[in-house]
């Protein structure tokens, strides 16, 4: 494995002594300040006297480290940054760079992450396709559709054009986004961290919180939509109807429909298809709502002109958007009551509403490599570090509601935070207490949600809707109430992952009638036998249910594909095709992993699950085994149609 560079910056240019540097230095976390003064000046010695101080994210005690050898390591940089004293000549290497790892996270990374944070944390990008020499260029014509153009439909034309693929991408809306295009209800946000929630080579030093709000991570999208110039590859206001194969050619017909009604079909050579599993909202099976003579909206179709002030507010389901809803609109409604089916867990992390001080953001901004390393502080803490909470111990013998000692732990935290919150509100606490373990379905991270729920003007109600009356919302248990707006927070059909888009491969073979309505199976979450050169992203069993990642599964899986799209163009073949065995082996394997994971305990129910408990969506090892998977299909896993 090749050595760390030193920064472009820092080698070439020092930073003026300025007010705005003492208040970065003064203001920006401390151990990614550490982390980015010993990656500059390879002082592997003072690095070792942090450690005893620093420990790993949640612990008790947190990390202490002690003010003097603080102001020390802030004197230190703000030298290194000011006069160049100290700053290392060579590149930093992989011992060094894995031991700054490991003390500032407070705990050991081990060898198998390397690369995965290099890669993910900006460092050293895992393949620049562009500089490979002697590789296969694809040939004039050959082309590759995409279907969307929110985070992994973004990634993927960033990288067919860099690998020199010549690409469509046809998006439905009007823009670029997805789901932050179309998500734009009060409170809406992100429940993974801003810093690590990004592309890997697009490291933004301008978040104004720590978890972006949903216009934040929008902005995020389209700067760097503006950035990579990726609306020059781009369809909007246009809708994938239908992909068919063509043995012969070995090409997709794809139909699609344009904004003012007409049909056109594309011929592509490929298609990867980021429509994502959570843009079909919908809306809830309830008699009596078409005749509700007030407005009824979902969470991901909010209208932009609608006026919620003053108004008595029905919201139905309380998942993550009715938390975030909710915790928005309580102040200004006149009186809400929120409409309970199932319960859920709740986190609180003191960072869900922190703004970024404009130290941090100095500092991420100018500091060579500190965005870098604080890009891995964000994973570290957020993501394979929580999987022991999916889990299963064997050994565990202490409840039914959880699945191990660390789980169990995680649950008292949760109930801890409940009862300190609703002290005074015995009522809430019943209502709202889970009978499950935590994380076998997802969590809430709150952010005003149990502080709306103790307002005068908020009910919460968990007997049931029994139907909609035109002016109101019967419960089971006979009470009315009368509203103005009615809004669902009902999600999404996130089982039937392809919509209404109509795909048939080989021999005419329909993977809507395979899939059906709640039981897809793919391999590695991107392909199926039969239908050569269609890729599915975000697909069956890719979903990182156990922490935060989907970019990362993301950008995983744009390169994967990639590297199946150069081995068919390296063979001068058609197309490539998962091989039956292989797709039957990973789904036995899937299956076998599954009894040992969290969300398949008797209790959990979620939108993992189908209707006969079947967990079609999560991913049930860690991110950095995905990463590892995802380097290149394997010998003999596929065939190569000629």
């Amino acid at each position: 494995m090749s050595t760390i560079l030193m920064s472009e910056r820092a080698s070439r240019a020092l930073l003026g002594d300025s007010p705005e540097l003492t208040e970065a230095l003064a203001t920006a976390n401390l151990p990614t300040l550490l982390a980015a003064y010993v990656h500059l000046s390879q002082d592997a010695d003072f690095l070792e006297r942090f450690a005893p101080h620093i420990r790993p994210a949640f612990s008790v005690p947190p990390t202490d480290i002690p003010p003097a050898l603080a102001d020390e390591l802030r004197a230190r940089l703000r030298r290194l940054l000011t006069t160049g004293a100290g700053l290392a000549s060579t590149p930093l290497p992989d011992t060094l760079a894995q031991r700054i790892m490991s003390v500032t996270v407070g705990e050991p990374v081990e060898d198998e992450f390397i690369a995965l944070v290099y890669d993910q944390c900006g460092f050293k990008p895992w393949i620049d396709r562009s500089a490979i020499p002697g590789r296969s260029h694809p040939p004039a014509g050959f082309r590759v559709l995409v279907i969307g153009a929110g985070l992994t439909g973004m990634a993927a034309a960033t990288k067919l054009r860099e690998a020199g693929y010549d690409h469509i991408v046809i998006e439905k809306n009007a823009d670029i986004g997805g789901t932050w295009y179309e998500n734009r209800y009060p409170g809406v946000g992100v429940d993974t961290s801003s810093h690590f929630y990004s592309f890997s080579w697009e490291i933004w030093p301008d978040w104004h919180h720590y978890h972006p709000q949903g216009g934040d991570m929008q902005q995020y999208l389209l700067e760097v939509a503006d950035k990579y110039d990726l609306r020059r590859n781009m369809r909007f206001n246009t809708k994938v109807e239908s992909l068919v194969y063509d043995e012969g050619t070995g090409t997709w017909t794809v139909t699609v429909l344009t904004a003012d009604g007409q049909r056109e079909e594309i011929v592509a050579n490929a298609v990867i298809n980021g429509h994502g599993p959570v843009n079909r909202f919908k809306f809830p099976d309830i008699p009596g709502l078409e005749g509700f003579t007030g407005p009824v909206v979902h969470t991901a179709a909010w209208p932009t002109d609608l006026d919620i002030t003053g108004k008595r507010v029905a919201v139905i389901g309380t998942g993550a958007s009715s938390a975030q809803l909710v915790g928005a609109i309580a102040p200004q409604v006149a009186q809400l009551t929120v409409y309970q089916r199932t319960k859920h867990w709740v986190l609180f992390n003191p960072e869900i509403a922190h703004e970024v001080a404009d130290g941090m953001k100095w500092a991420l901004a100018h500091i060579p490599t500190f965005k870098q390393w604080f890009r891995f502080r964000v994973f570290w803490a957020e993501a394979d570090g929580l999987f022991a909470n999916v889990l299963k111990d064997p050994a565990w013998e202490g409840n039914d509601l959880a699945v191990s000692q660390g789980n169990e732990l995680t649950r008292q935290y949760a109930l801890g935070y409940m009862r300190q919150k609703f002290a005074d509100r015995p009522d809430l606490i019943a209502k709202l207490t889970p009978d499950f373990p935590i994380f076998s379905k997802r969590i809430i991270l709150d952010n005003g949600w149990f502080d709306a729920l103790r307002r005068d003007n908020v009910q919460l109600e968990t007997s049931g809707i029994a139907r909609i009356l035109p002016h109101g919302i019967e419960a089971r248990d006979g009470t009315v109430f009368e509203c103005d707006v009615i809004v669902c927070a009902t999600g999404f059909n996130v089982a039937k992952m392809l919509g209404d888009l109509t795909i048939r491969g080989i021999g005419g073979r329909d993977l809507g009638e395979e899939w059906g309505e709640e039981d897809p199976r793919s391999y590695l979450g991107m392909c199926v036998p039969g239908y050569p050169n269609y890729f599915h992203t975000v697909g069956p069993n890719s979903a990182p249910n156990h922490a935060a990642g989907q970019n990362l599964i993301s950008e995983c899986q744009v390169n994967w594909i990639i590297e199946a799209l150069d081995r068919t163009v390296a063979a001068d073949a058609k197309a490539f095709e998962v091989t039956r065995d292989a797709f039957d082996a990973w789904n036995r394997k899937v299956d076998a992993r599954m009894p040992e994971m969290i969300w398949s305990h008797p209790r959990a129910n979620s939108y993992y699950n189908n209707s006969k408990g079947r967990v079609f969506l999560s991913w049930p090892w860690r991110l950095v085994d995905y990463f590892n998977e995802t380097r290149a299909p394997a010998d003999g896993t596929y065939i190569l149609h000629r």
